[in-house]
């Protein structure tokens, strides 16, 4: 059996919060406006709620299939279908959907600025400690899911 060693550097929750946290700080210290209007209101929370019900819909798989969400944890099997056919990280991808829905509602360029170094961090911080797990423990099987699926999309 292997035994995790976790070197997820932060829950991806809190991650994304502390990149809200200091979009919302940078905003504060140098405002950089972007416009807002009924549109960008309908845009950003449909992104919302399309994050909050694609992170509903692989939360609930993931513990129907009897596996763990919790990054920390080990997975006691590979999940390749329902959200998992679409985006090898879907909650990781339900997450930055709500965070682009919140940054067009604040109508701030900060979050958007942020986002490719939020991304990175995910990646580099979460996304391939995870991966090098799921090849470990599913070997031959994960890899051929990594190469039929994407990594986000």
């Amino acid at each position: 059996m292997i035994k995790r060693s976790s070197r997820v550097i932060l829950p991806p929750p809190v991650i994304y919060l502390l990149f809200l946290a200091l979009a919302w700080a940078l905003q504060a210290l140098l405002p950089v406006v972007l416009p807002r209007n009924p549109w960008t209101a309908y845009l950003g929370w449909g992104l919302i709620d399309a994050g909050l019900l694609l992170m509903l819909w692989a939360g609930l798989f993931m513990l129907r299939r009897r596996t763990t969400v919790n990054p920390y944890g080990t997975p006691q099997r590979l999940l390749d279908d329902g959200p998992f056919r679409f985006s090898r990280n879907p909650i990781y991808l339900a997450d930055t959907l709500v965070y682009a829905g919140i940054a067009l509602l604040w109508g701030s360029l900060w979050p958007w600025l942020l986002l490719p170094a939020l991304i990175y961090t995910m990646q580099r911080g979460v996304i391939v400690h995870e991966e090098r797990l799921l090849d470990e423990l599913f070997g031959d099987h994960y890899r051929d899911y990594r190469r039929r699926v994407r990594r986000w999309l």
